[in-house]
């Protein structure tokens, strides 16, 4: 049931996207802990991390990557900014441009559209867990339906593996 005053909700079921909410202590809300608390495979969690390029006006991506990957903003990123330079975009940029805090940022229900770029990885799990608009919860999806957002891309090689072998 879609919650007028909650647009991450309402977007999710506008789009037709099944989901499950998650609650979450807003003090373990940060990947790391998160998956620690609450027993989740951090190759199952993925984060939305809102990337911007030094340009004028400055150029903007949300970017999800699995937990255990490191977004590759130097390079991928920064190119498909059509930038010299990129970088994650601080905690009061992504506030005032998400209406989110990081730790519950979410490509659901932003008040401003901007292009969703989703490493590949991300699409070869069953099920993924990502921010849910607000640090008091997560959402679970196929991450098939991160496909039905406007302007969701997948990309190759937009991150890479945190820890490689």
């Amino acid at each position: 049931m879609a919650n007028r005053d909650d647009p991450v909700l309402n977007h999710l079921t506008t789009l037709g996207v099944e989901h499950e909410v998650m609650a979450c202590d807003p003090g373990l809300a940060d990947t790391a802990l998160f998956c620690d608390a609450y027993g989740i495979d951090p190759a199952d969690s993925a984060n939305a991390i809102l990337v911007a390029g030094k340009a004028d006006p400055r150029p903007y991506a949300l970017c999800l990557v699995l937990a255990t990957c490191r977004l590759d903003v130097n390079g991928v990123v920064r190119k498909r900014l059509g930038t010299r330079k990129a970088s994650f975009a601080g905690a009061d940029e992504t506030a005032e441009l998400t209406g989110m805090l990081i730790g519950g940022v979410t490509p659901f229900g932003l008040p401003t559209p901007v292009p969703t770029w989703i490493d590949s990885r991300v699409m070869e799990r069953v099920s993924v867990v990502i921010g849910g608009g607000s640090r008091d919860r997560k959402i679970r999806l196929d991450p098939a339906g991160l496909l039905a957002l406007s302007g969701a891309e997948v990309v190759e090689d937009l991150a890479r593996s945190a820890n490689p072998n």
